[in-house]
């Protein structure tokens, strides 16, 4: 306890200094700021800012993270899987050098180390021993204020846009990454990625993940921003290519297209994101033609008690509308973020109708509660619902209904400052009649407490 408290006293001091905010992409971070920085040179300063050269553009950049959550489920899977009645701990250490030479050139390289204590049968999302989790090169080319130009090349991560189809996936307890070249440019307010990489398979092992070569991943990704009327819009093509696929009706060699746009953006109190999606190739012999249309807006009473902001969400995924034809409708979503649904759902966006309507209230500063209800019904009766890796839950085959369930989820957040994040949550899935007749049907609770240092 009394080190808990010496870290917490450590970050409200942090606090009253000025650094940089952290990014959800640790390598976005510039701490060269700190060159030009008056406030008294301190251990923190150091470590975030070590200069190597005279002229202190050579230098060293360190940092980290460490999280520990406590979760417990009944029925888990609506009771289908192996119940646990004392719960599980989950810890995750993230630790990170950033070398910069100069302008033109700098390394970047992170250890992550995730654990699962008590978890019957951990999964390599939940339990990663140790691993070189990223470790790339920038040769940049191009670096100036509006201009940019850079080549990067090794293991890294990647999130797009609202990491619908590619995230770093933050939420469970490994990160994924993905061994990748990559061309970046920007200029103004139009930037732009190119990129062809293999995605990175977790093991259980030490230093033991791979670049699996049957996995490959291409695609370019735009964003225009600042325009009139709509604020920012996303373009982008992914490409997707796995030796073996296995959907409820097509299984084999994927090769699939994804082509998107995104318009996204916030006025005055209202923020709003649209996003539709086209998938096309083919499963073996089986044509693809599947997609996704998605709205997630919301309002904010700023002037309020409690600042309550009203939220809701809606998105139509595809599933396959015929089994046995020669097309294949399921929609893949790649490489999103996971828990796509809260922490307590499994499903994944793949055959899905889903209406999420929410009330975020701020009841104190740095304090959040938020409370959703969400309904999940099949886009189709002729395919099963997926996890977000697209692994099957349930085929499609044991009964017509089409409602899923109704999930009711609660979270109260406390940010005291960046370094320092606090959740506690609960979550109840009232299975609906497809569950019920496909699996056990159970109603699943869930609750959970995080605990977060970043430094």
């Amino acid at each position: 306890m009394k080190k808990i408290i010496l870290i917490f006293l450590i970050c409200l001091k942090l606090q009253a200094q000025s650094y940089p905010d952290f990014k959800s992409l640790r390598y976005d971070e510039n701490y060269e700021v700190l060159q030009k920085d008056t406030v008294k040179k301190s251990w923190y300063k150091t470590m975030k800012y070590l200069p190597l050269s005279s002229s202190g553009e050579t230098y060293l950049s360190f940092g980290g993270e460490v999280r520990y959550q406590y979760f417990y489920a009944k029925n888990e899977k609506w009771g289908d899987d192996p119940q646990d009645p004392d719960g599980y701990i989950l810890n995750r250490l993230l630790l990170h050098a950033d070398f910069h030479s100069s302008k033109y050139f700098r390394a970047f390289i992170q250890l992550q180390s995730s654990n699962a204590n008590g978890r019957i049968d951990p999964s390599p999302v939940d339990s990663n021993p140790l691993e070189v989790h990223q470790g790339f090169i920038d040769i940049n080319i191009l670096s100036e204020k509006n201009k940019q130009l850079v080549f990067r090349a090794g293991r890294q991560e990647l999130s797009y846009g609202s990491q619908r189809l590619v995230a770093v996936r933050d939420g469970p307890n490994n990160r994924q990454s993905f061994d990748a070249a990559k061309a970046i440019f920007g200029y103004n307010n139009f930037h732009t990625d190119l990129f062809y990489s293999h995605y990175v398979v977790a093991q259980d092992g030490i230093f033991d993940d791979y670049s699996n070569k049957k996995r490959q991943f291409w695609g370019s990704y735009f964003v225009i921003n600042k325009i009139p009327a709509i604020k920012n819009v996303d373009l982008y093509y992914l490409g997707y290519q796995r030796a073996n696929a296995n959907f409820d009706d097509a299984s084999g060699k994927e090769l699939r297209h994804s082509i998107g746009t995104r318009i996204w953006g916030k006025y005055d109190e209202w923020r709003y994101d649209a996003e539709a999606v086209y998938q096309f190739g083919d499963v073996e012999s089986k044509n693809i033609k599947a997609w996704t249309v998605s709205l997630n807006t919301g309002y904010r009473f700023a002037s309020v008690v409690l600042k309550p902001e009203f939220g809701f969400k809606v998105e139509l995924i595809s599933g396959d509308k015929t089994n046995g034809d020669n097309q294949l409708n399921t929609f893949n979503p790649l490489f999103p973020r996971g828990a796509y649904f809260g922490l307590a759902s499994v499903i994944g966006p793949s055959n899905l109708v889903d209406f999420h309507p929410s009330i975020a209230l701020e009841l104190a500063k740095n304090i959040d509660w938020v409370i959703d209800y969400d309904m999940f019904w099949r886009y189709s009766s002729e395919d099963g619902i997926y996890g977000p890796n697209t692994i099957m839950i349930y085929p499609g085959d044991a009964t017509d209904a089409k409602e899923i369930g109704k999930q009711l989820e609660s979270e109260i957040i406390y940010t005291p400052n960046q370094y320092l994040y606090f959740r506690v949550e609960a979550t109840w899935f009232k299975a609906g009649d497809f569950l019920k007749a496909a699996g056990t049907g159970k109603d699943m609770f869930f609750t959970g407490v995080t605990m977060q240092i970043k430094f």
